[in-house]
């Protein structure tokens, strides 16, 4: 009698091949969810520079 070892774990790795895909992919999804409903304030003061006419050049 021959003893057989039986080193493919093609389902074992596959089950938890795909359940770890499936967890990383919902915790991905369930982050976008939290940082889109997080309403950040949108900037109010407007920033406005006055140039000097010294700066600019005519062209002719």
């Amino acid at each position: 009698m021959q003893f057989r070892k039986n080193t493919s774990r093609d389902k074992f790795f596959n089950i938890s091949f795909m359940l770890k895909t499936i967890i990383a992919i919902f915790i991905i999804v369930f982050g976008f969810i939290l940082i889109n409903r997080i309403n950040l304030p949108a900037p109010i003061k407007q920033i406005e520079k006055i140039l000097p006419n010294e700066n600019f050049k005519t062209i002719k």
